[in-house]
């Protein structure tokens, strides 16, 4: 059976059409093995600096520095790689960050040992190639996906987030046993370039240029992806003046607080405050980043049949952000008095959860109110958002130095969180403001 146009000009699929409507997915599948790349590599560093910071004697704040460095590139590239996405494509833009963070994953070692700025030297540059990452996808989802699964794409893509930390803290423990923490960089470091090597043969920055796409699924996607265009002009300024675009940017600098901080300190708070061996700082660490994939795609599948039964778009984005930070405030602003093990990692678990759930609300809203600037607004937000990992991981190191005190480091997460429930739910939009 074949594609059929009904009278109002949709096309519908049947039959063996359905079966070849699939290429989108393959650019959904690699985008988000991207961004579990991307998170492998940048994770490992928070296991294997625990090794690391005992070879080389570096106490806490210096860790703190060492694993804050990385957002110093991630940075930089926000809003350059959103706008390069925007205007020339998608594809070519990830691809090269894929490539330039890999090497610098591998060089990882080699900068480690020359001493410590060289080694902030190549997490910066490591993190100049991560920047691209979002911005990128966000664009190529725009142009590849239908309204209706929007909330499904963006979600499977960021719980690589998640994914790709499972996998880091898994994977890095026994190759750090095996073969010292030097062989986590240099694995983790090919993976990107297998990863380009599909990504090049297999994908496309929009679906007009991809052979591969039948009639029925490329009318599909046209219903509501964004064309693609080199004169694109964004309006950076009407974007940074409306309530809405800050709504989504206070809520992710508020989310990238807790998250990044966990991200880099979960590991050496297991290992010191909970006494866990270093061979087994993976398996009780790895439980919250399960939970947060499971979250954030549980999180899409809900907000699209949300959407489906008929709630306004601001209804479901302002609920599924309000219920994920006001969990996860909760479980932080607890964790602090919790002494056992398996206690702690339990409420974590439950915090990562809904915390991811929230992606279907502030991280999914650019989609609804800049379409067509997707990439661009990401870039933006993530630019600010990225704050967080500079100031509060090394922050964090301070802290600890200073008092000891786990209890204080994620009592102000969690004091972020309910800032950023309170913003998006005051100012969010889920109208088209941006054409």
């Amino acid at each position: 059976m074949s594609s059929e146009t009904t009278g109002s000009g949709q096309v519908s699929e049947t039959g063996s059409n359905v079966a070849q409507s699939s290429v989108r997915y393959r650019v959904i599948g690699l985008g988000f093995l991207a961004v579990v790349i991307c998170y492998m590599d940048r994770t490992n560093m928070s296991v294997t600096i625990i090794p690391m910071a005992e070879q080389f004697g570096w106490n806490e704040t210096t860790k703190g520095f060492v694993l804050s460095s990385f957002f110093f590139g991630y940075t930089g590239t926000q809003i350059l790689g959103g706008w390069l996405a925007d205007r020339f494509g998608g594809k070519r833009v990830l691809g090269a960050g894929v490539l330039l963070w890999s090497l610098f994953t591998v060089l990882t070692v080699p900068a480690a040992y020359s001493g410590v700025v060289v080694l902030i030297a190549a997490r910066v540059a490591m993190g100049l190639g991560e920047g691209v990452t979002f911005p990128s996808v966000y664009s190529l989802f725009g142009r590849w996906t239908p309204p209706e699964e929007k909330s499904r794409a963006i979600s499977l893509a960021l719980s690589g987030t998640s994914f790709g930390s499972v996998a880091a803290l898994l994977l890095t423990p026994p190759l750090i046993v095996a073969y010292g923490w030097e062989a986590a960089f240099y694995v983790f470091g090919l993976f990107g370039v297998v990863w380009w090597v599909a990504w090049h043969f297999l994908t496309s920055s929009s679906p007009e240029e991809h052979s591969g796409v039948s009639p029925g699924e490329l009318a599909l996607i046209r219903a509501g992806a964004e064309p693609e265009t080199e004169n694109l002009k964004v309006p950076f300024r009407a974007m940074l003046s409306h309530p809405a675009v800050w709504a989504i940017i206070i809520a992710y600098f508020c989310f990238n607080w807790s998250a990044f901080v966990m991200s880099a300190w979960l590991p050496t708070y297991v290992y010191q405050e909970l006494g866990v061996d270093l061979a087994a700082v993976g398996l009780f660490t790895v439980a919250p980043a399960i939970l947060g994939v499971i979250g954030m795609n549980a999180g899409g599948w809900t907000a699209d049949w949300m959407l489906k039964r008929g709630y306004s778009v601001i209804a479901v984005r302002k609920t599924m952000n309000s219920v994920g930070f006001g969990v996860n405030a909760a479980v932080l602003f607890a964790i602090g008095f919790v002494t056992s093990t398996p206690l702690a990692i339990a409420v974590f678990s439950i915090g990562a959860f809904f915390g991811g759930m929230a992606m279907a609300g502030c991280a999914t809203n650019p989609l609804d109110i800049a379409p067509r600037y997707a990439g661009t607004l990401l870039g933006i937000s993530n630019t600010i958002a990225t704050i967080p990992g500079i100031i509060g991981v090394a922050l964090s190191g301070a802290i600890l130095d200073a008092t000891g005190s786990w209890t204080l480091v994620f009592g102000i997460a969690g004091a972020f969180s309910v800032i950023g429930l309170i913003a998006f739910a005051a100012l969010a939009s889920g109208e088209r403001i941006f054409d």
